[in-house]
């Protein structure tokens, strides 16, 4: 709950402090009296939106800094988010807007460590829930109604909403990929007729060798010039090795060269190395004549081979002018566009498989949403039973209520719109609340339904801004009576014009503006300086006190009727905290004498 508030140059508030307790916490004041403030300042603590409006005028700051009581869970989620506790007992949320030339800028801490929205939105959703009339849009609001059945449902709805979500992320994510799929079938076909024509052209040309063009220019020179060819060859064989002629041959002069060296050696040994390497080349020049005068008398010319080599060569040549600049190129080039037809050929079949997919999930998506609102549907009967048990003790005993489930497609949440349906008089049939209930009667249903949530996992503290507004007389008194039960729960804080609700209160405290003297930044009351207008909250602890404010609610002055009045209504409260609390005790009683029969 919410235990204290410090606020300073918030909107007119220059500096206050208030402290809470547990129960019911009222505040009342004139029309104006800046009330809404201190629920703004609470909002805007917990990471509400704020404008530069909010600023006091003639400062650049301001500060909310509100303090919690903590409960182990929400300490475990404290620990979650790395932020360490103070003590056992409390939080310290804060946050301080600052004017930064026509732009604002916020900081949030936790226990003094600075947090982002992210980390203020669960916070918030696990401290304070402010209720207003201006929530009558939301209870209008599928998405709104849809999550507000979930929670109340409990831990399967949110898990079955879970699977939902999964599921319905695999489903997108199929057909997704059928619709690119099918939208890219045009580019695809015509692709494939590229691609296609392509690799028959590729295939034809049988490319197997990146070198096989280097090896056919070679042949082609050689099949050129065999005559040439054969002439050379024959050349070198008698220059080497037999020479018709009368010039020696290589292997002649190697011969004589030898013949010398044998002489020389009978003086010199040291020469025999020379010896052996004239040897060697005799024996090399010899093996080269051999083979040169084979080549030549195998030679011979063969128009026939050659004009397949020169053919065959163009085509390569034409094949690189298109797909190379190398043959090398081309072979890769090949090897790509059979792997991309081989994808686009399979993508036929992938379309059928993405088909077939996609109904797989579909008729998975259908089942886990027609699970989720079976289990909705169940929910959806507890509420209306609870909310009509709520309303009835409001002065709405005639009144028929049901919650609406129609189905739609699929989505992440499931495939239900959901509505409350609301009807106040007998006879009239059931209509949409928000086109039906006046003003009075949405503030009633809104506490009716804050009513039911607050039995199950709500937020320490509850905030009921005027919700009031619209009632007087019995159904004032119903709405008293249901805020004293739902704060013997939680915390609640409401604003109101009632005195029958003010009466009812744990503690009570007054709003209203003053219009002090500002002197240099101090604030005089002598006159002197000029007037700023504050707003300003007092406790009323004492009876007196909180006598002439219900007094002032009652009757606009603190007249005797309305004082004795007030009276009534203070005494009227009290005999009823007593009689509830008679009640509680009996009911605890009752169950404990019922424990101990059975441990009997």
């Amino acid at each position: 709950m919410l235990i204290s508030l410090r606020i300073e140059n918030f909107a007119l508030i220059d500096q206050l402090e208030l402290e809470f307790g547990g129960g019911l916490n009222v505040l009342t004041g004139e029309t104006g009296a800046g009330k809404s403030i201190i629920l703004d300042a609470i909002d805007a603590v917990l990471g509400g939106k704020v404008s530069s409006r909010v600023i006091r005028t003639q400062t650049n700051r301001a500060l909310v800094e509100g303090t919690f009581s903590i409960n182990p869970n929400l300490a475990a989620w404290l620990s979650e988010q790395e932020i360490d506790l103070i003590d056992d007992n409390s939080i310290v949320v804060s946050r301080e807007i600052t004017a930064v030339t026509s732009n604002i800028r916020s900081r949030s801490r936790v226990n003094g460590v600075l947090v982002n929205r992210q980390v203020m939105v669960g916070l918030r959703e696990k401290l304070v829930e402010i209720t207003a009339q201006g929530q009558s849009v939301q209870v209008g609001q599928s998405n709104q109604i849809r999550d507000w059945l979930d929670v109340y449902a409990g831990d399967s709805p949110n898990q079955q909403r879970q699977i939902v979500a999964s599921s319905f992320a695999e489903y997108q994510q199929v057909h997704q990929a059928l619709e690119q799929r099918r939208t890219s079938e045009r580019d695809r076909l015509q692709q494939l007729d590229l691609l296609s024509y392509q690799v028959q052209e590729l295939n034809e040309a049988n490319l197997t060798d990146a070198n096989e063009l280097e090896q056919l220019q070679q042949e082609s020179d050689r099949l050129t010039h065999v005559v040439d060819l054969q002439q050379m060859s024959y050349t070198a064989y008698q220059a080497l090795y037999q020479n018709d002629g009368d010039n020696p041959t290589a292997n002649d002069l190697l011969g004589d060269t030898e013949s010398l060296l044998t002489d020389m050696i009978e003086y010199d040994s040291g020469l025999q190395y020379l010896l052996d390497m004239i040897r060697d080349a005799q024996t090399a020049v010899s093996e080269v004549a051999r083979e040169i005068n084979t080549y030549g008398e195998e030679l011979e010319a063969d128009p026939q081979r050659l004009e397949e080599v020169e053919a065959r060569i163009r085509e390569l040549k034409q094949i690189c002018r298109k797909y190379g600049p190398s043959l090398a190129e081309v072979i890769t080039h090949y090897n790509r566009v059979q792997a991309e037809l081989a994808a686009l050929t399979d993508s036929e079949q992938s379309v059928e498989s993405l088909e077939k997919q996609e109904k797989v999930c579909l008729d998975k998506l259908t089942k886990a949403c027609s699970k989720l609102t079976q289990l909705r549907r169940t929910a959806a009967a507890q509420l209306e039973t609870q909310i009509i048990k709520q309303l009835k003790p409001l002065a709405m005993e005639k009144v028929q209520f049901q919650v609406g489930i129609v189905p739609i497609a699929p989505t992440p949440a499931g495939a239900d719109k959901i509505s409350f349906l609301f009807s106040p008089n007998p006879g009239e049939p059931l209509q949409p609340l928000t086109e039906t209930a006046s003003g009075g009667e949405m503030s009633r249903f809104l506490l009716a339904l804050k009513a039911c949530f607050s039995q199950i996992d709500a937020p320490g503290t509850m905030v009921f801004d005027e919700i009031d507004v619209g009632v007087s007389g019995r159904v004032a008194q119903s709405i008293a009576d249901k805020l004293h039960q739902i704060s013997q729960q939680q915390q609640v804080l409401c604003v109101t014009h009632q005195p029958l609700i003010a009466a009812m209160a744990d503690r009570h405290f007054r709003v209203s503006k003053q219009i002090v003297n500002q002197i240099k930044g101090k604030k005089e009351n002598n006159g002197n300086g000029e007037e700023r207008t504050v707003v300003r909250v007092a406790a009323l602890d004492n009876l007196n006190k909180r006598r002439d404010e219900l007094a002032q609610l009652a009757g606009g002055k603190s007249a005797q009727d309305a004082i004795a009045f007030a009276d009534s209504l203070l005494n009227q409260a009290a005999n009823h905290r007593q009689t509830e609390a008679g009640e509680k005790g009996a009911r605890g009683q009752g169950a404990r004498g019922k424990t101990e029969t059975e441990l009997d």
